[in-house]
């Protein structure tokens, strides 16, 4: 048995310990901001908070979250107003959106973890999120606005 906290809610899980936490969150709890994209943790587009930390969901086996704080994009603010997603909406960051909440994830986990970034901050962190449209300088322009406040 695993017991997980998912955006604040206790969760007793007891499946495969070789599950993906993706497909936890997907398939058993049908939150799907959470999006399947290369499923070996390289592209970002599953991108979810495990005790603060920006992790790669497809690649976090239900073993290792026992004990442990989950938090989707569906959890970061349950309104939409977390600064990231603001800063997101305002500058029109997406094209297909596909991977943005990965993208969002990963830039509040960043925005945490050093509230005022340099641009190579920036870039760093965001560099293994994948945006098959380019979005790449809009990104980075949102997560700037975002830590200004803006």
């Amino acid at each position: 048995m695993v017991n997980v906290s998912v955006n604040g809610q206790q969760r007793a899980f007891d499946g495969d310990p070789t599950m993906p936490l993706m497909w936890y969150l997907r398939d058993e709890l049908g939150l799907t901001g959470t999006k399947f994209g290369c499923g070996v943790a390289l592209c970002g587009a599953c991108t979810v908070h495990l005790d603060g930390e920006a992790v790669r969901a497809c690649g976090v086996a239900m073993s290792d979250v026992g004990g442990k704080k989950v938090v989707t994009i569906e959890g970061l603010d349950p309104k939409g107003e977390h600064p990231v997603q603001v800063a997101w909406r305002n500058l029109g960051v997406p094209q297909c959106g596909y991977c943005q909440t990965g993208q969002i994830m990963q830039a509040a986990a960043l925005l945490k973890q050093k509230p005022a970034p340099t641009d190579q901050d920036i870039t760093d962190a965001m560099s293994g999120n994948l945006c098959r449209c380019g979005c790449y300088q809009r990104i980075a322009q949102a997560v700037r606005a975002a830590a200004k406040g803006a």
